[in-house]
């Protein structure tokens, strides 16, 4: 099983992200959950979500504690929260961000492996926003392997019609330019 905690801000999609995943995973037959943690926070506060993978029926209903997988949807959040608590020994944290490995290991203290891209780019030039959830996926596809493209993008398509065509193409832009070290 794998399991994933994504740290966004309220209205970044966070939240939409794990659903995303989780049906896609349920589409290539696996099993899934997708669920969020947050309280009576506004937009823009830090939230949670998390998302579990497996190939055997999932007993566990409580939050991540001990992450595979960490996602990091917002930059400036790993100086606010400790994005890699609890992160298993061998597991990978999947950044938003301009800066180069050193800068990300310097900035943040994070010694684990990571795969980092300026989604906040590619998420202003192709959607024409900077919600960086489905160009933060094309990370998570690229680092991990989690689920195939083809069910994420099937996903897309059921979850946002017309505008899927734009959260394809920041997802596909986002893997090819995801660095993993």
């Amino acid at each position: 099983m794998k399991e994933v905690r994504l740290h966004g801000r309220g209205g970044q999609g966070a939240v939409t992200s794990a659903e995303l995943v989780a049906s896609a995973a349920i589409d290539e037959g696996k099993y899934a959950q997708a669920f969020p943690s947050f309280g009576p926070e506004r937009r823009g506060a830090p939230v949670a979500a998390f998302i579990r993978v497996s190939d055997k029926q999932i007993r566990t209903r409580e939050k991540v504690y001990h992450p595979d997988i960490v996602v990091v949807l917002d930059s400036s959040l790993p100086s606010l929260v400790n994005v890699a608590d609890g992160l298993k020994d061998d597991g990978i944290v999947i950044l938003n961000t301009a800066l180069d490995e050193a800068g990300v290991r310097k900035a943040f203290g994070l010694k684990c492996k990571l795969a980092m891209v300026d989604a906040n780019t590619i998420a202003r030039e192709v959607l024409g926003l900077p919600i960086t959830n489905t160009t933060m996926l094309g990370a998570l596809l690229k680092a991990t392997g989690i689920i195939g493209t083809e069910a994420l993008e099937a996903a897309l398509d059921r979850r946002f019609g017309k505008l899927s065509e734009k959260n394809k193409a920041a997802l596909k832009r986002a893997y090819d330019e995801t660095k993993v070290c």
